[in-house]
């Protein structure tokens, strides 16, 4: 089946609600369906940048995100939640996923500073903070780095979260408390030893 060609005007997919979008991606309008992956796609993206190993994983991943999207639109159900709630749920099992799969010698990118203009020691010191905790994110097993992810860097509330990981609201917790554990020790490493 190819895609057919919109018949809807424009403004109509700024002014639509997810859920009709995605009806109408499911009866094969792609100009629905790009609506949706531009209100969406920086946020699932983020996600993806957030759990999956390196830039180019995660582009894929929001690729896959995407295409699954397009696929499934027809068991998309509004009644159990939000369009971005199923896309944060698609895009975060995939990167669990590639988490999972992925070799421990895999070496992550650096997100360093890429300008060569002179930075205060402030900004210096803020930025060592960024790269370190990246850095100890991708330590941590998939589960806790997804939870992480969705409720700091997304600012999802536990209960969004718990949705888009199929978990309670108190594993939700258990698994932020955990998260901030291991990252503390994983930051903290003189702490450790005192201990």
């Amino acid at each position: 089946m190819f895609p057919r060609p919109s018949t809807r005007h424009r403004q109509s997919y700024l002014d639509a609600p997810d859920g009709d979008l995605l009806m109408w991606a499911a009866e094969g309008d792609t100009a629905a369906f790009e609506q949706v992956v531009r209100r969406h796609g920086r946020a699932m993206l983020r996600v993806a940048r957030r759990l999956a190993p390196e830039r180019a994983v995660a582009e894929d991943l929001v690729q896959e995100t995407f295409m699954r999207a397009w696929k499934n639109a027809r068991q998309f159900d509004g009644s159990r939640g939000a369009v971005v709630t199923w896309l944060y749920r698609i895009v975060t099992n995939l990167c669990i996923d590639a988490r999972r799969r992925r070799t421990p010698d895999m070496v992550t990118e650096d997100p360093g500073i890429a300008s060569p203009l002179p930075l205060s020691d402030e900004i210096i010191e803020r930025t060592d903070e960024i790269v370190a905790l990246s850095n100890a994110l991708t330590t941590l097993p998939a589960h806790y780095a997804a939870v992480f992810t969705l409720v700091y860097d997304e600012g999802l509330t536990g209960v969004q979260a718990a949705d888009i990981l199929g978990l309670s609201v108190k594993a939700v917790e258990r698994r932020l408390f955990r998260a901030r554990a291991l990252l503390r020790t994983s930051l903290l490493p003189e702490r450790r030893s005192l201990t």
